[in-house]
C-alpha cells in the first residue's frame, strides 16, 4: 500500500479499544505493541519528510490529528500544556518545530473547513458503513470545534514563530528510532541542535507567513480590517520565495494560488499610498467600476493591449458586467461598452483568436466615430518597429476583412488611407483589395484615388445609374423615389429596377396582381411602394409606411379597383398596428371609426380581391382585445364563421369569456372551442407497410384535421393581450395537459373546471406538443403581465412537472409576493393552497433543505407534523438550520427540535430552540388573536427570506 495508507494502518490498529473479562470497552493499552504502530506511523511521516500538503490529502481530520498528538508526545512536549504559554527559543529544535507543525495544521484546516465541499454520491446503503462514516463525520466536527476555539493560541504561536532568527530540525526515521532506545542507551543527540532534517529559518518563516496569510484573509469575511495582515504576510510570502526560490523549499507552496490571495488582496485592501494602490491593473479596473470613472478604464484597457497582462477570461468578465449595467437602463455606458469591445476584439486578433460575436453586433452600424476609435486602438495595440511579421500580417488581415464588411466608401476610405494601412498593406494588396470590392459590388466604382465623397466619383451613364439606384435604396420619401425611377427608366428601359434590392418583399399574393401591371415605370413604382411600406410596417416605422401606402392607394387608385382594395386592406393593417403600439399600449381604447373599419374588413365580400391571412388574424386579435365579445358572438356573418377560421376561433373564444363564470349549463360554447382546439392538436396516422411487410403507424405532428395547424393557432394566440382571453385559452390547454393518462403532476389553473374531463380518443392527441404549447403560451402570457399570480403559479408547475425545483420555487414565492405586497399582506388562500404549499414542501425537500420543509408544512390547514419531523430528523441540509427556527410558530415542533437536539448533544442548537419556545406571544393561553398575529408575523419574515434566497 501507499506509505500514507501505512499511517491509517498503524494507527487504527494502536487505538483499538480493548475488552475486559467482564466485556466492558476499554481505551487502548499503552503497551509495547501499541507504542511500536504509533512509532512506525511516526516513521511513515518522517520518510514523507512531514509535507502537510501530502499529509492533507490523504489523510482524514482525526487520523492527522492522532498523528500529530503523537509527534508532539513523543517530542517531549508536555501534555496538556498551553502552546501559547511556551517560549519556542528555550526548547530543543525538534520540539519547537513539532508545536510549530501542530499549530500550522490547526490553522490550515480551519481554512480548509471553511471551502465548500462537493457531496459524494452515495452507494448502495450499508448499515455498518453509514454507522463508520456518521461516527467520522461527527469526530471531525469535535476535532474541528476545538481548533476553532484554539484558533487565537495558534495564531499567536504562529505570529511568535516568525520572530525565531534560527534553523530547527524535524524529526526523521534515525531520531525517532534513537527516543524510541531504552533511555539508558540514549546519548543525548536528539537534545542536541543537530539532530534530525535542518529546516532554515527562511523557509520556517515562508511557509508560517502563508499559512497565517490564509488564515487572516478567511477571516477577512466578518472583519474586513484583517485583509491588511494578510495583504502583508502573502507579499512576505513571496518575498521569501522570490529570494530563496521555491524549488529549495522542503514545503511546496501553491504559487498561482498564492499570485490569487495576492491579487485579491490588493483589490480588497485599500492604501493611502497611490503608487501601491495603484500597483496592478485589476486593483484599477475594480476602482474604476466602482467609481464609474468609465474613461480611465478604457485607458487601462488600451495601454494592456501592448502589455498583454490581463488574462482573456477576465477582460471578458469585464464586458459582461458593462453590457449588464448598459441593459438595466444606463444608456450612457452604450459607447463604452463598445470601446471596451473593441479593444478586447484588438488584442483577440493580435493572439490570434476568434473575433467576438459582440463585436460584429456593435459594428451592424459603423460610423465615423467608431472607425476613428478602432484605427486608435489598432495604431496603440502594436508597435511596428518591434513587431514580429506574423503580428504584422494578423493586423493586416483585420483591416483588410473590416474594409470587405464595410459599403460606405467613405468609411472604407478612412481605413485604407490611414498611415497604419498603409505600413502594413504593400501597393499590390491594396489593388487586390480594391478589386475584391468591385467584384462584390459591380455598380460602385472604386478608384485607388482618396475620394472625399461618394457623389464625386466622375460621372459616367453607369456611375450615374448606380449613383440613383443607390438612391432608390435608401430614401423613403415617395415623391423622391417616383422621381429616380422617372430619371433611370429615361435612361435605360432594358432594366426592372424593382428587382435591385433583395429587402423588398411583397407577398406572393400581391406580387401577381403587381407584376400584371403592363407599364414598366408604373409597376416598379407599386411595387417599390409597397415593398418599402410593408419593411416600414415590419420595423415599426409606421409613419413612413403611411406615407408610402398613401402615395400608392393614390397610383393604384387611377387604374386598379382590385389593387385599391388591398391598399385599403393594407392601410387598415397599418393603422391597427399604429394604434396598438401607440395610444393601445397605454389602455386607450381605438376609435370607433376604426372599430368599425375592423368589422368592415371581416364582412367584406368583394370578389377577386387578394387578401393576406394576417389581417383576417390581426383584426379578429383586435377586436378580442378590445373586449368586443358581442359583435363576434352575435353579430359576425353565419358565412364567414365558416370560411375564415380566425373568425371561428375569435367567436368561440368570445362566447367563452362571455359566459365566464356562468353555470354549468351555458357552458356549451366552452365544449365547443374545447373540441376545435382538440382537434388543432390531434395527430392524423397514416398506416405504411414495410418492405418487410410490417404495418408501421405514422404520425403527422401538424394535422391537417383542425380548422387551423397548431403553430398558426400558437401565432395568433401570440397576437392577444387582453387578460380574460388569455386566461381561457391558456386553463384549456392545461386541461388538455391534464387529461393525459401518464400525468403524474397536474397544473392547476384558474376557470379550469369549465373544460370537458375526458377525451374520446387520447391516442390521436400529440401530447407532447401540447406541453409544449402550454410552456410557450404561460411564457408569452407572463410577457403581457408578469404580476398575474396565477400564470406564475402555472410556471410554477410546470416547473415542478420538471423536475427544476428551484425554478418552481422561484415561481411559487413570486406568485405570492406579487399578490400579497412582498408578503406585508396575507397571501390570499386561492393563490397558496394545500397543493401549492405541498409542492413547495417537495421542492424543498429534494433540495435537502429540510428545516424548510418543516416551516412550511405549518402552512398547510392541518399541520403535517410526520413530514415535518421526517425532515428534521435529517442532518445533511442544505440550509440555514437553526437561523431558521425564529420562523417556526407551532410549539409542537419547537417542543420536538428541543428533544432532537438533546438526544444528539447539540447543546448550542437546543437553546436556541428553547428561545424560540420561550417567546410569550408563543404562549397556548394567549387569545387566538395573538397567536394568529405571531403566526402571521413569521410568516411573512420566513417568506420574505426564501424569496431574497431565490429571486
Amino acid at each position: 500500500p501507499p506509505p500514507v495508507q501505512l499511517i491509517v494502518q498503524f494507527l487504527e490498529q494502536a487505538s483499538k479499544p480493548s475488552v475486559n473479562e467482564q466485556n466492558q470497552v476499554q481505551p487502548p493499552p499503552d503497551n509495547k505493541r501499541n507504542r511500536i504502530l504509533k512509532l512506525l506511523a511516526l516513521k511513515v511521516a518522517a520518510h514523507l519528510k512531514w509535507d502537510l500538503d501530502v499529509l492533507e490529502k490523504s489523510l482524514s481530520v482525526p487520523v492527522l490529528n492522532m498523528l500529530l498528538n503523537e509527534l508532539l508526545c513523543i517530542s517531549k512536549v508536555p501534555p496538556g500544556t498551553k502552546h501559547v504559554d511556551v517560549d519556542l527559543s528555550s526548547l530543543p529544535p525538534t520540539t519547537a518545530m513539532a508545536i510549530l507543525l501542530y499549530n500550522r495544521w490547526a490553522i490550515r484546516t480551519i481554512v480548509q473547513s471553511s471551502f465548500p465541499v462537493k457531496q459524494v454520491k452515495p452507494g448502495p446503503p450499508q448499515l455498518n458503513v453509514m454507522n463508520q462514516m456518521q461516527q467520522e463525520k461527527e469526530l471531525t466536527e469535535n476535532i474541528l470545534k476545538v481548533l476553532k476555539e484554539q484558533a487565537a493560541d495558534s495564531i499567536l504561536v504562529l505570529e511568535g514563530a516568525l520572530k525565531l532568527n534560527k534553523d530547527l530540525y524535524v524529526h526523521t526515521i534515525r531520531t525517532l528510532d534513537l527516543l524510541a532506545m531504552e533511555p539508558g542507551m540514549v546519548n543525548g543527540e536528539t537534545e542536541s541542535s543537530t539532530a534530525g532534517l535542518k529546516i532554515s529559518a527562511e523557509e520556517i518563516q515562508c511557509q508560517v507567513c502563508y499559512d497565517l496569510g490564509a488564515i487572516y484573509f478567511q477571516q477577512g469575511s466578518t472583519n474586513p480590517a484583517v485583509h491588511e495582515n494578510a495583504k502583508e504576510k502573502f507579499f512576505k510570502t513571496k518575498e521569501l520565495i522570490a529570494k530563496n526560490g521555491s524549488s529549495s523549499l522542503h514545503f511546496t507552496i501553491d504559487e498561482e494560488r498564492l499570485a490569487g490571495y495576492c491579487q485579491a488582496c490588493g483589490v480588497l485592501t485599500s492604501s493611502s499610498d497611490d503608487a501601491s494602490q495603484q500597483a496592478t491593473p485589476y486593483s484599477q479596473i475594480h476602482s474604476c467600476m466602482k467609481s464609474g470613472n468609465y474613461q480611465d478604464l478604457v485607458k487601462i484597457f488600451l495601454e494592456d493591449n501592448l502589455a498583454l497582462s490581463l488574462p482573456v477570461q477576465f477582460r471578458q468578465s469585464v464586458l459582461r458586467e458593462l453590457f449588464q449595467k448598459a441593459q438595466q437602463g444606463n444608456d450612457a455606458l452604450d459607447e463604452v461598452c463598445f470601446k471596451v469591445c473593441v479593444c478586447n476584439t484588438v488584442c483577440d486578433v493580435l493572439q490570434g483568436r476568434t473575433i467576438d460575436i459582440q463585436f460584429c453586433q456593435l459594428f451592424l452600424k459603423p460610423s465615423k466615430e467608431k472607425i476613428d476609435f478602432l484605427l486608435e486602438v489598432c495604431s496603440r495595440s502594436i508597435n511596428l518597429e518591434n513587431a514580429s511579421e506574423a503580428l504584422k500580417r494578423k493586423m493586416a488581415a483585420f483591416l483588410k476583412n473590416l474594409c470587405l464588411g464595410l459599403e460606405d466608401l467613405q468609411l472604407v476610405f478612412m481605413i485604407s488611407s490611414h498611415e497604419l494601412f498603409i505600413k502594413l498593406l504593400k501597393d499590390d494588396e491594396r489593388k487586390l483589395l480594391i478589386d475584391q470590392m468591385r467584384k462584390r459590388s459591380p455598380r460602385i466604382n472604386l478608384c485607388t484615388k482618396p475620394v472625399t465623397s461618394f457623389y464625386d466619383i466622375p460621372a459616367s451613364a453607369s456611375v450615374n445609374i448606380g449613383q440613383l439606384e443607390h438612391q432608390l435604396i435608401l430614401s423613403v420619401d415617395p415623391w423622391r423615389i417616383r422621381q429616380i425611377l422617372i430619371e433611370l427608366h429615361g435612361m435605360t428601359s432594358e432594366r426592372q429596377f424593382w428587382t435591385i434590392s433583395n429587402k423588398w418583399e411583397v407577398p406572393n399574393v400581391y406580387g401577381n396582381v403587381i407584376l400584371g401591371i403592363k407599364d414598366n415605370l408604373t409597376r416598379d413604382l407599386v411595387y417599390i411602394l409597397m415593398a418599402k411600406g410593408l419593411h416600414c410596417c415590419a420595423i415599426k416605422d409606421f409613419v413612413h409606411a403611411k406615407q408610402l401606402f398613401a402615395a400608392c392607394l393614390e397610383l393604384v387608385t387611377e387604374f386598379s379597383p382590385k389593387l385599391r382594395q388591398v391598399m385599403l386592406n393594407e392601410m387598415l393593417l397599418l393603422d391597427i398596428y399604429t394604434h396598438e403600439a401607440g395610444a393601445g399600449a397605454s389602455g386607450e381604447r381605438p376609435p370607433s371609426d376604426l372599430i368599425s373599419r375592423v368589422r368592415g374588413y371581416l364582412e367584406m365580400r368583394v370578389p377577386d380581391i387578394p387578401l393576406r391571412q394576417v389581417i383576417a388574424e390581426e383584426c379578429v386579435a383586435f377586436l378580442l382585445n378590445w373586449c368586443e365579445n358581442e359583435y363576434l358572438t352575435m353579430q359576425v356573418p353565419l358565412p364567414l364563421v365558416q370560411t375564415n377560421p380566425y373568425v371561428k376561433l375569435g367567436q368561440l373564444l368570445a362566447a367563452t369569456c362571455k359566459e365566464l363564470p356562468g353555470p354549468k349549463e351555458s357552458r356549451r360554447t366552452a365544449k365547443d372551442l374545447w373540441e376545435v382546439v382538440v382537434q388543432i392538436c390531434s395527430v392524423s396516422n397514416q398506416h405504411k407497410r414495410g418492405n418487410d411487410g410490417r404495418v408501421s403507424l405514422i404520425k403527422h405532428r401538424e394535422s391537417t384535421l383542425g380548422i387551423m395547424y397548431r403553430s398558426e393557432l400558437l401565432s395568433f394566440i401570440k397576437k392577444l393581450r387582453e387578460p380574460l382571453v388569455l386566461t381561457t385559452i391558456l386553463s384549456l390547454f392545461v386541461k388538455l395537459h391534464n387529461v393525459r393518462e401518464d400525468i403524474v403532476n397536474d397544473i392547476a389553473a384558474e376557470h379550469i373546471s369549465i373544460w370537458p374531463s375526458s377525451i374520446p380518443n387520447l391516442q390521436s392527441v400529440d401530447f407532447e406538443a401540447v406541453a409544449v404549447t402550454v410552456k410557450e403560451l404561460v411564457s408569452y402570457a407572463l410577457t403581457i403581465n408578469a404580476n398575474n399570480h396565477f400564470w406564475l403559479i402555472i410556471q410554477a408547475d410546470i416547473y415542478f412537472a420538471t423536475n427544476q425545483y428551484s425554478a418552481a420555487l422561484h415561481y411559487y414565492l413570486q406568485a405570492g409576493a406579487v399578490c400579497s405586497d412582498f408578503f406585508n399582506k396575507m397571501v390570499p388562500p386561492d393563490v397558496y393552497t394545500d397543493q401549492v404549499i405541498k409542492r413547495m414542501i417537495k421542492c424543498c425537500s429534494l433540495l435537502n433543505c429540510h428545516t424548510q420543509v418543516a416551516i412550511l408544512c405549518q402552512f398547510l390547514r392541518e399541520v403535517d407534523y410526520k413530514t415535518a419531523f421526517k425532515a428534521l430528523q435529517e442532518q445533511n441540509s442544505h440550509d440555514a438550520m437553526d437561523s431558521y427556527y425564529e420562523y417556526i410558530w407551532d410549539v409542537t415542533i419547537l417542543e420536538y427540535l428541543t428533544y432532537l437536539h438533546h438526544k444528539r448533544g447539540e447543546t448550542d442548537k437546543r437553546q436556541i430552540a428553547i428561545k424560540a419556545i420561550g417567546q410569550t406571544e408563543l404562549n397556548a393561553s394567549n387569545p387566538e388573536e395573538v397567536l394568529q398575529l405571531a403566526a402571521q408575523r413569521r410568516k411573512k419574515k420566513f417568506l420574505q427570506a426564501m424569496a431574497k434566497l431565490y429571486f
